[in-house]
């Protein structure tokens, strides 16, 4: 997968389009990522023994990475993700498609 925790990325499709927000974790095996204050869902809780509450909590749901466009840090656009390859050290760099700058 192409995100990162910590990359500003815009919602591009779902309930939640046109949104911004920053990577938290990413869900390698399901290709999903939970982006920052998107989409936001109600989950029930029950009481523990050790002191924890039971109710309704809100927390953010994984999206698909699909639905995500990673933020070139140049345009301040949505842009798809390239590499390029480092000649002199061999490293894989990302690389933003648009302006053709790495992705910090």
């Amino acid at each position: 997968m192409y995100l990162k925790i910590g990359d500003k990325v815009k919602v591009i499709a779902g309930k939640e389009k046109g949104k911004e927000g920053t990577i938290v974790k990413t869900l390698k095996a399901d290709s999903r990522v939970i982006v920052e204050g998107i989409n936001i869902v109600k989950k029930h809780v029950k009481p523990d023994g050790q002191g924890n509450e039971g109710g309704i909590i809100e927390m953010e749901a994984p999206l698909h990475s699909s639905n995500v466009l990673i933020i070139d840090p140049k345009t301040k656009k949505p842009t798809r993700v390239g590499h390029k390859v480092d000649e002199k050290t061999g490293k894989k760099t990302r690389i933003g498609v648009k302006s053709k700058e790495d992705l910090k």
